[in-house]
């Protein structure tokens, strides 16, 4: 992505919705940190979310200042939308935080009233605590979601984006279809998933291929291995396909031959999990309500214990590790589904025991009175 892919007009509507929360919640200056923060405000693709970067807003209008490592200095200049760009290191080792020290005197941010994004993954301990000493009475706050509770409802060109990652994600799992055959290896596999996602446009997705068979069925989250497929085996893929950074993520099960009972009772139950989930949403309903519409069902069936993680959740722009939003459909989230919001179905069903699971992944758009399926892939169970 860049600052080609989104109008003037829109970026200017990001940041004056920024700078109206920032006033609302009494304070000056907003240090962005998230990756994804910094993209929705600037367009930014650069990996320098490796080290130490951030992002300057303030509640008035004013320049929007990013500092960055030196070796994303000209992408920041070529493709991202700032007003001015600092960096630190590059040649040689240099503290980021020094660095940030002397922008936050520039700009009076020992004055003012500031508030810190205290993202996962992006923060490292030792920076967030001498962040804290550098800012000292002037951080008055972590507002660490106020931009992404702003960017839940997308924007028609961000919902475009979607479905175009949406369609090159059909088409991938309608190669991995294609390849499934005894004595092929799950990396094998995924490397043809990897390929057609990359051969028809889509980015690098945030988190990498899952795909589990046979005896790691059981495993939830299982990296593809050098193990071969099996007569018999049961199958289950997941991956995310991108463009302009915008994720769409799509998971399925398959069993070489005929399924198990067993896996179709799993699979079964899983089916109707999600088919709840997806009668629930609507504009206006509460997060936990699809979420507890899935638990019901895999209750009834005994099969609690394999429910081993959240049924959903908000996708956003991804950066690696991750491609969530912290919008959840799952227990204590207090947040309400509108329309424009764009979630994963996925309740899982996984019986590590009996060296078994089952889990259907797709997103839906919410509207006013439903839901929209993105995915035209089948969610059948598919005997190969």
């Amino acid at each position: 992505m860049s600052r080609k892919d989104f109008t003037l007009e829109e970026f200017a509507d990001r940041r004056a919705r920024v700078r109206a929360a920032l006033a609302a919640q009494g304070l000056d200056w907003l240090v962005a940190v998230h990756p994804v923060s910094i993209h929705w405000l600037t367009g930014s693709d650069a990996k320098s979310y490796q080290e130490f970067q951030c992002l300057l807003i303030s509640a008035r209008p004013g320049p929007v200042v990013v500092l960055t490592r030196e070796g994303e200095r000209h992408e920041f200049r070529d493709d991202a939308l700032v007003d001015e760009i600092f960096v630190h290191g590059g040649r040689e080792p240099e503290d980021p935080v020094a660095a940030f020290g002397k922008l936050a005197e520039r700009f009076g941010l020992l004055k003012a009233r500031v508030g810190l994004e205290v993202p996962g993954f992006y923060l490292h301990p030792h920076h967030y605590v001498a962040l804290k000493a550098l800012l000292g009475p002037a951080l008055v706050a972590e507002p660490t979601n106020l931009v992404h509770a702003l960017k839940l409802v997308k924007s028609p060109t961000e919902l475009r984006y979607i479905r175009e990652a949406a369609r090159i994600g059909d088409l991938a799992m309608a190669r991995f279809q294609a390849m499934l055959a005894p004595r092929r290896s799950e990396l094998e596999l995924g490397g043809a998933v990897y390929e057609t996602l990359m051969a028809n446009g889509s980015g690098v997705a945030a988190s990498p291929i899952n795909i589990v068979s046979g005896e790691r069925s059981g495993f939830s989250h299982g990296a593809p291995t050098l193990r071969r497929l099996k007569p018999g085996d049961s199958v289950n893929v997941e991956y995310g396909s991108t463009c302009r950074r915008y994720t769409s993520t799509i998971g399925r099960q398959f069993s070489l031959g005929q399924p198990s009972p067993r896996l179709r009772d799993i699979y079964e139950v899983v089916r109707r999990a999600s088919d709840a989930m997806i009668a629930a949403i609507k504009d206006g309903v509460p997060t936990q309500l699809p979420h507890e519409a899935a638990k019901r069902v895999i209750g009834a069936a005994g099969m609690e214990q394999g429910r081993v993680h959240l049924s959903g959740y908000g996708l956003a722009p991804g950066f690696p590790p991750t491609w969530a939003e912290p919008l959840y459909l799952f227990g204590g989230d207090t947040q309400t589904l509108r329309a424009g919001m764009v979630v994963t179905i996925e309740p899982p069903v996984f019986l590590g025991d009996e060296f078994l699971g089952a889990r259907i992944i797709d997103n839906v758009l919410v509207t006013a009175d439903g839901c929209e399926l993105l995915s035209r892939t089948s969610r059948d169970l598919v005997a190969v």
